[in-house]
């Protein structure tokens, strides 16, 4: 019989491994697989609305920039949901989307992107300078060989999703 490890543990490892993928980059690990790492962590750590169902569809919206690294999250789950990646051209609609990372091929479709994101509930993930400030939930940047990354708290709220506390704790910066 498998034991269920409590929430209170699976979080403090969740975000250990967060900080841990933070500094990671010195070591040589690949950006990309440290921002797909990222991309699953996001999910563990928000909330969408009800309605959504039983799956997260993760799409990568525009010229996919991770490659195989990003197939490791195929079936993976995030609470009582599992991810499914898709990978959408840079016109496509986000509709049935529930993680999006905008890619930096598309971020010139961004105030489409960000308006049909709010109306989906859709969490937007870039890694564009200034992504954040212009209305992207969640952007991450590379400092120093290390992950970082902003939050907007407004861009998540219109679109119904709620981030943990606990991984706001580790944003660098906290748009209000």
């Amino acid at each position: 019989m498998r034991r269920k490890t409590p929430p209170l543990l699976r979080s403090l490892g969740l975000i250990g491994l967060l900080t841990f993928a933070m500094s990671a980059l010195a070591d040589d690990l690949p950006e990309y697989r440290l921002k797909a790492a990222f991309l699953y962590n996001f999910a563990l750590f928000a909330e969408w609305p009800n309605e959504v169902g039983g799956t997260l569809n993760l799409c990568v919206h525009g010229q996919d920039p991770f490659g195989s690294e990003l197939d490791a999250l195929q079936g993976k789950a995030v609470g009582a949901r599992s991810i499914t990646v898709q990978r959408k051209a840079g016109g496509e609609s986000l509709k049935g989307c529930q993680v999006a990372f905008i890619a930096a091929s598309a971020i010139g479709s961004l105030s489409r992107v960000i308006a049909e994101a709010r109306d989906n509930n859709v969490l937007t993930i870039a890694d564009s300078p200034g992504a954040a400030r212009q209305g992207i939930a969640l952007n991450m940047a590379v400092v120093q060989n290390k992950i970082t990354f902003e939050a907007n708290l407004r861009a998540a709220r219109a679109a119904r999703i709620t981030l943990s506390s606990k991984l706001l704790r580790l944003a660098t910066e906290v748009y209000q």
